[in-house]
């Protein structure tokens, strides 16, 4: 017979476990004062019960004393209406009779009964006239006390017993309602206490995963409180710090990027001047297709490290209206693909998005599928608050091991794509870059051929709501 591991046991309870820090210390905190409690109410239950079976024992030894004292010094014929007028708690019974009911062959006592009711040593009565002429006990069962005593009459009389039939009192731990009350509200009230207490104590954590969230979205991010304990101030100081070095680094290399930009554009003036007065107009086009090139790189170049798309504001866009403008615009640009470039999904649909840099990143997008696929169908999907975007292409697609390596800047991978170079590499680099300041994920994915569908390359964005 196999035995589940205790790793597969924990999976079938791993629900029960809380996933966040302030649901696992409250778990920690309530189990713990649940357990304190449940051993301080067990403890003061034992010492209730033991105080309690006192008592009572106590208060059924006094009142059987009390009625042997009466009994004993009253006349024998005086003793039955006696009897009858006795009160006696629910658990004590008492008869006169001729025989003892008591018998010398039961059980003895149980030493802690004998103990509680005051049956060990000598009888609790001084007169020598209340002392009983005989004593006889036994346990007529696990809790049941019989006690014979005989009255001490002249030897002329009739011999009388007083039977007594005792039941030990059942221990009532939860004797009072309102001790159960009180523990319930008293539990209740500690566990809120709790969980104020640890949402309180861990917000601050929360607070700095938001803002490391923040930081990675938008490098221009709003600097954490540094308030609050001293270990919390420090974190957040330690976090401002580390946020305003990566703003002084991004800042040293935009200018050092813009202050390369325009070194460079000044020869390269010099160079197309020069070039317009060769002789050889081939070498002359080249020339300046070479240097045109290099402009467009520069340009690029510095237009990815100012990162244009942090710094403008997220306002309410319509996606799909903007989907569509693209498209169109793709469409004017490259009429002979007209009928390969379609939009699918809402007429409309607004979510906070930064215009600009959303559509730079879906012409970039749109761009290469034309370019290397011949083909741009993209779809719209509203998820919740949030979006999903598909462009697929008709081209040979890109292998999977350089799905990661394309979103490097200025890499190019024409020869797994197309018989046409160029570009500068940095369009796929520029679109995850936006996306991913939205909170949302660029991936690529092969389309398997299916029927007279060639496949190609399918892009999946994603914008979180």
């Amino acid at each position: 017979m196999s035995t589940a591991s205790p790793q597969r046991e924990w999976r079938w309870f791993g629900w029960l476990r809380p996933r966040t820090l302030a649901g696992r210390t409250a778990l920690v905190l309530v189990v713990g004062l649940m357990s304190v409690q449940g051993l301080g109410l067990t403890i003061h239950a034992f010492d209730r019960i033991e105080l309690q079976r006192a008592a009572e024992a106590r208060y059924i030894s006094n009142r059987i004393i009390g009625l042997w004292r009466v009994l004993a010094t009253a006349p024998p014929e005086r003793r039955i209406a006696l009897l009858a007028e006795a009160e006696f708690p629910p658990e004590v019974t008492a008869t006169l009779e001729a025989t003892p009911r008591a018998k010398p062959d039961m059980p003895p006592v149980a030493p802690g009964h004998a103990r509680l009711f005051r049956l060990e040593g000598p009888p609790p009565i001084v007169a020598r006239r209340m002392r009983p002429a005989d004593i006889v006990s036994g346990m007529a069962g696990p809790s049941h006390i019989v006690i014979s005593l005989r009255f001490a009459d002249p030897p002329w009389a009739p011999p009388a017993w007083l039977n007594l039939s005792m039941r030990v009192p059942a221990p009532r731990p939860w004797h009072s309602d309102r001790f159960l009350f009180a523990f319930a509200a008293m539990s209740v009230t500690a566990l809120l206490l709790i969980l104020w207490a640890v949402r309180r104590l861990t917000r601050p954590v929360a607070d700095l995963a938001a803002a490391a969230e923040r930081l990675g979205r938008d490098v221009n991010a709003p600097a954490l409180p540094e308030n609050g304990p001293r270990e919390v101030a420090q974190a957040a100081a330690a976090f401002n710090g580390m946020a305003s070095n990566i703003r002084r680094f991004v800042a040293d290399r935009t200018q050092m990027l813009a202050a390369i930009s325009h070194d460079l554009r000044t020869p390269i003036t010099r160079l197309r001047l020069r070039a317009e007065f060769m002789d050889d107009e081939d070498q002359q086009r080249r020339m300046l297709a070479d240097l045109t090139e290099m402009e467009a790189m520069i340009a690029s170049t510095l237009a990815f490290a100012r990162d244009d798309a942090a710094a403008e504001p997220a306002t309410p866009l319509d996606l799909a209206s903007l989907a569509r403008t693209v498209l169109d615009e793709a469409t004017d640009a490259n009429p002979e693909l007209a009928e390969r470039i379609h939009y699918e999904g809402p007429e409309h649909f607004v979510m906070p998005l930064r215009p600009l840099a959303m559509k730079r990143a879906l012409v970039n997008l749109v761009a290469n599928a034309l370019k290397y696929g011949d083909a741009a169908r993209l779809t719209l999907e509203p998820r919740g608050g949030g979006a999903r975007l598909v462009l697929e292409d008709d081209g040979p697609g890109i292998p999977d091991h350089f799905h990661e390596k394309v979103f490097q800047p200025f890499q190019r991978i024409e020869g797994s794509r197309n018989r046409e170079t160029g570009g500068t590499g940095l369009g796929l680099t520029i679109a995850r870059s936006i996306f991913r300041a939205h909170g949302g994920e660029v991936t690529l994915h092969n389309r398997a051929p299916s029927g007279e569908d060639q496949g190609g390359l399918r892009v999946v964005m994603l914008l979180p709501g």
